[in-house]
């Protein structure tokens, strides 16, 4: 079915729609793309806070290296309405199942869409440490992820701050001393066993286990170290830049609503390789079922989902087309 770019005030709860894709980041602008090419009618609901929004550049995304967030999605939007896809500016803050198979999803403006298929791509919330000053300098000084920052910090003066994701934390601090010969592993209270403390040291990381108490501004931001780590022994630490593995908290409410299930071991919404979903028509990309996804991933992830998609909505058609079931696909909002 065509789509199409038109929009009506309407509440859209009569047009039933080929597929809603929930989360406007990488993973659901790359789905959505696909989807709107293959001509049906798709529909984009995006909240607008994305995940890396807070960063003032992505990197590892071969073209697209040191492109800003904020560039990166309003070019992704350009390319959905180019092809036909639509975008709304929403929440999804419930989803069902009706009893025609089809899905209905209510906004947080209190319109409800119906739609055949759906892919979930909302991405998550990064949960850091409760050490105040820390979050005030998230993206900034403070970073979690060495492929996208690590380069970019080479050579300066790292602290690498303990968190709940213990085993994170360890491969953090290693990693990190591929970056530079000044590396500190502020423990914080994270399990670090006796092999990995010796491994670390050995591979020139230097540990200290005392709390961190609070990240303030350094006192000697003219000579390039601009924060300083206060612990709960008495000790300071000045460093140019903070590395800290949060706890990932996936947005996957809708997903859970619908019913999807979870993997037992990972406790995430469980996917298959292409996406999809223990619930027909339901599928998930990008950082709420992968949380370590980097842009470039998230958006291979909701491009792949979308290719299964075309399939799979094209099987329903095809078996319509034998025995028609009168439903109006398509349409606008």
């Amino acid at each position: 079915m065509d789509a199409t770019t038109d929009s009506t005030s309407g509440s859209g709860s009569e047009v039933l729609w080929d597929t809603i894709v929930i989360g406007g980041g990488a993973a659901g602008l790359s789905a959505g793309v696909v989807l709107s090419r293959a001509r049906f009618a798709t529909l984009v609901v995006d909240g607008g806070e994305p995940r890396n929004g807070p960063a003032d550049h992505m990197h590892g995304y071969l073209t697209r290296d040191g492109m800003a967030p904020g560039e990166f999605v309003a070019t992704g939007q350009d390319e959905l309405t180019r092809y036909g896809g639509t975008l709304v500016r929403a929440s999804v803050i419930d989803a069902r199942r009706a009893s025609d198979g089809t899905f209905e999803l209510r906004l947080d403006d209190d319109r409800t869409l119906r739609t055949r298929s759906a892919l979930v791509a909302t991405g998550l919330t990064d949960e850091l440490p409760d050490i105040p000053g820390l979050s005030e300098r998230w993206a900034s000084e403070v970073h979690h992820c060495p492929h996208c920052h690590g380069y970019e910090v080479r050579g300066r003066a790292i602290v690498v701050i303990g968190s709940t994701m213990a085993a994170v934390s360890t491969h953090l601090a290693a990693l990190m001393r591929r970056y530079s010969s000044s590396v500190t592993f502020c423990v914080n209270g994270a399990e670090v066993s006796t092999a990995q403390r010796q491994r670390l040291t050995a591979y020139g990381v230097r540990l200290i286990d005392a709390r961190v108490t609070r990240v303030e501004t350094g006192t000697d931001t003219a000579g390039g170290e601009p924060v300083a780590i206060e612990l709960d022994n008495g000790e300071t630490v000045a460093c140019e830049a903070i590395f800290v593995a949060p706890r990932p908290v996936p947005h996957d409410a809708i997903l859970t609503m619908l019913g999807a299930g979870r993997d037992p071991v990972s406790g995430l919404v469980a996917v298959d390789s292409q996406g999809a979903t223990n619930v027909p028509g339901v599928w998930a990309a990008g950082n709420v079922v992968n949380p370590r996804a980097q842009v470039v991933a998230a958006a291979g992830a909701g491009s792949t989902a979308a290719v299964n998609m075309t399939g799979w909505l094209l099987e329903r058609e095809l078996s319509a087309a034998v025995s028609p079931d009168g439903l109006d696909v398509g349409g606008a909002i």
